[in-house]
Parts: structure tokens; sequence; C-alpha cells
């Protein structure tokens, strides 16, 4: 792999900071984010989610899904049928319309 593309994927950073005065005679100082693989951050992320998802999440109640989900399909249905009944009243709007002109 181009070493370009290697530091890309990998977010580092070939650029060094300067040494400061509190600094000066240490060792040059490296700005590389990662040190790990990029393989090793993809697996690192995915336990993360995993602990996040398991420990951290407040999921709902089986009681508390079912009822959401007959309030979703309650409104769809009453939306459906504001809906239809919309476009009943405007196709005899435009149908008498044209009737005038024909």
């Amino acid at each position: 792999m181009h070493a370009g593309l290697f530091f890309m994927l990998n977010g580092c950073s070939s650029i060094g900071r300067a040494a400061v005065s509190k600094t000066a005679g240490w060792e040059f100082e490296s700005l590389h984010p990662c040190k790990e693989f990029f393989a090793m951050r993809i697996i690192r992320y995915l336990k993360d989610a995993y602990e996040e998802l398991v420990h951290k999440v407040s999921w709902p109640t089986w009681g508390d899904l079912q009822s959401s989900a007959i309030l979703v399909m309650v409104a769809s249905v009453i939306i459906a049928l504001i809906i239809l009944a919309m476009d009943a009243s405007f196709r005899n709007l435009m149908e008498f319309i044209y009737s005038m002109f024909y």
C-alpha cells in the first residue's frame, strides 16, 4: 500500500511538533494521533458500540413497544383517510370545473 494512503486511512500525521522552551533538548515529539492499526480501531469501535448498547441505552419495555406501534398504526390510518377525503374532494371539484367548459 502506498505510504500516503496508509496515513490517510489511519489518520496519522508525518508532521512533528517543534520543541518549546520547556522541552528544548528533549526528543522530537510526533503528532501521530493513532498508534494502532486501522483494523484494531474498528474492533475497538465495535466493542465500544456493543458496551453502549448493552449498558447505556434504555430500551422500551414490550408493553411500551406494543402501545407505540398501535398508536403509529392508528395515526397512519387516520392520516390516510384524511388524504383520501382530500383527494376525492379535489377530484369532484376538478370534475365540476371541467364539466363547465366541456
